[in-house]
């Protein structure tokens, strides 16, 4: 029996693969718990058009991310924070704080995918990643300043 998988299956293939199965594990396990449906000309034509779409889409996000990696190496970010006289701060700069500056020059970032490289301690000039998207990630270069 032929059959194409709707979803990974363990042991057998992964999900929008053409697979031959036994007729008992395929009519009375994979059919009815909604792993898999019958392969019928229709059905394969219909899993290989929804396969291209869910490329481009894919496709269009990393070029997304792309254009999105060299805006964010062209930005420059300062952050202003208490420091002491010796040019030691007051706690840290935390990716929260480089997010909210980030957000103020008009990019739409999650804190959770901003990393800083190191801690940040002392003013000076630091850097941080940005995973934009499973490729692409992409390095801001932020400077921490003293508040007046």
């Amino acid at each position: 029996m032929k059959l194409i998988l709707k979803q990974d299956v363990d042991n057998l293939g992964e999900s929008g693969e053409i697979v031959d199965v036994k007729d008992g594990y395929g009519r009375n396990y994979l059919i009815p718990k909604g792993f898999a449906i019958h392969a019928t000309e229709s059905t394969i034509r219909a899993v290989q058009e929804e396969k291209r779409q869910q490329s481009r889409k894919i496709e269009a996000k990393r070029e997304n991310a792309d254009k999105l990696a060299q805006q964010l190496a062209e930005v420059s970010v300062t952050i202003s924070v208490k420091a002491g006289e010796d040019g030691k701060i007051f706690g840290t700069v935390t990716s929260q704080q480089l997010t909210d500056a980030l957000n103020e020059k008009g990019f739409d970032l999650d804190r959770r995918k901003v990393t800083i490289d190191g801690d940040v301690k002392s003013l000076g000039e630091y850097t941080a990643t940005v995973d934009l998207h499973a490729e692409v990630k992409a390095q801001v270069k932020f400077w921490v300043v003293k508040a007046d």
